[in-house]
């Protein structure tokens, strides 16, 4: 999948017009009718069955929150399988809607999308979601996590969920999916495992009496729950074997850290192995998903235990005031759904005061301090063009793609979500500079 480019300088591009915000629109019968068709074709080859609970179908038309696991650009596919013809807006990142002149813009608020940014406080978006259940009656379909997951657990959740379910008053439903991660992990060099059948489960998560029962940490503690996943976990307890001869291909693009050494930038995961050029060690993926050394003990055999590793390698970093990125960076910018732009090059720094952007000859300075978000969105091969990660506001995002290939788009993640956590526990106290007030 790819999305309209343009070459343009930086200076132009801050003079484009924001696009207005507009209300959301209740969801066009024919298009979602449309989608739904070809929803069908797009499941083909998968075997995608689904179940519901009884509280499911006590709904009805009742306009409700759904809530889904990210997983893979299946995900929408397998929503319009289950949720059709139920009237349904969906919460899509603002990149989504870039394309064909504003002909995609048009048509994803057509069918209902509520365009937002990705990891930044959005009020905007609490208001459309609410007038979608007000005013269209309609039920909302947003995936908490924001991101793909990298390791096949869950990404970092927006924290006071508990706070939103209470302002909404709809029933809660989860959407969770099986299979699709192990199917197309995001890692994988987009090459899809076709040996691998998909399925989703479906239930409420929360009644309306519930909702008004429940404090908020108990409603947010049942969400986190909720998407206590782990994938290739799954896949072992399932007995699924994957056995594609490209089954680590691009899997040191989340074990970037070798576990064995401790050095970054040199795992390298092609085929079935995956090998760290600095001490040597190697391992293979077994098609249950398990990480075997050929040669000594195993230091992690489980994928995600690996990445939870990174994430405490990268907190000490934080606490010890080493961890940094500083790296040289193309420079691509969203102001509207025309295009995306690219405006030049330019130098990113990410340290304890959270991250500094410089570049397009000087014209550009920004920052944004670690309490600003709570996550990063970060892709691998964005749009077929490269590794990337996205900071900004509500007005201007930034997708910066790392010069350096030894530059970790998951580590900024992890050191991000990290970050945040740290100074919003008070074990980190932030820079005169960038105190909150």
């Amino acid at each position: 999948m790819k999305v309209s480019v343009k070459n343009m300088d930086y200076e132009q591009v801050m003079a484009l017009p924001r696009p207005q915000h507009k209300a959301p629109r209740k969801p066009n019968i024919f298009w979602r009718t449309l989608i739904r068709l070809l929803c069908i074709f797009g499941l083909m080859g998968t075997g995608f069955r689904f179940e519901t609970d009884e509280r499911f179908k006590k709904l009805g038309k009742q306009p409700c929150l759904i809530l889904m696991n990210h997983t893979s650009f299946q995900d929408m596919e397998i929503a319009y399988r289950i949720l059709y013809p139920r009237n349904l807006c969906i919460v899509a990142s603002n990149d989504a809607f870039i394309g064909m002149g504003g002909f995609m813009s048009w048509l994803m608020l057509t069918i209902g999308c509520i365009p937002t940014q990705k990891f930044v406080t959005d009020l905007r978006l609490v208001q459309d979601m609410q007038y979608c259940f007000k005013n269209l009656n309609a039920s909302v379909l947003m995936y908490p996590e924001a991101g793909y997951s990298f390791d096949g657990t869950a990404t970092t959740l927006p924290r006071k969920m508990g706070v939103l379910l209470k302002k909404y008053d709809v029933p809660v439903v989860m959407i969770e999916t099986f299979g699709l991660f192990a199917r197309n992990p995001l890692y994988n060099e987009l090459q899809i495992r076709r040996n691998v059948k998909i399925s989703a489960k479906v239930k409420v998560l929360y009644t309306q009496e519930e909702i008004r029962e429940k404090t908020v940490k108990e409603l947010s503690d049942g969400v986190d729950a909720a998407f206590g996943f782990d994938h290739f976990r799954w896949q072992k307890e399932q007995g699924i074997r994957i056995d594609q001869d490209f089954r680590t291909d691009g899997l040191d693009r989340i074990l970037y850290k070798c576990a064995s050494c401790g050095t970054e930038g040199t795992m390298k995961g092609k085929g079935t192995t995956l090998t760290c050029a600095a001490c040597g060690k190697t391992h293979t993926l077994t098609p249950l998903g398990e990480l075997e050394a050929l040669e000594g003990d195993t230091p992690i055999s489980h994928i995600p235990d690996w990445f939870r590793w990174e994430r405490e390698q990268v907190k000490q970093e934080i606490l010890a005031g080493s961890y940094l990125t500083d790296t040289d960076v193309t420079i691509a910018m969203q102001v509207d759904y025309k295009s995306i732009y690219m405006v030049g090059e330019g130098h990113l720094r990410h340290d304890n005061t959270g991250f500094t952007l410089t570049g397009c000859d000087g014209k550009l300075h920004y920052t944004q301090k670690p309490q600003s978000c709570f996550g990063l969105y970060a892709d691998y091969y964005w749009y077929e063009i490269a590794d990337v990660i996205c900071i900004g506001d509500n007005e201007t995002h930034y997708f910066l793609f790392p010069k350096d290939e030894k530059v970790s788009v998951a580590k900024l993640r992890l050191a991000t979500e990290e970050m945040y956590k740290l100074y919003k526990s008070r074990q980190l106290k932030a820079p005169a500079a960038y105190a909150e007030n």
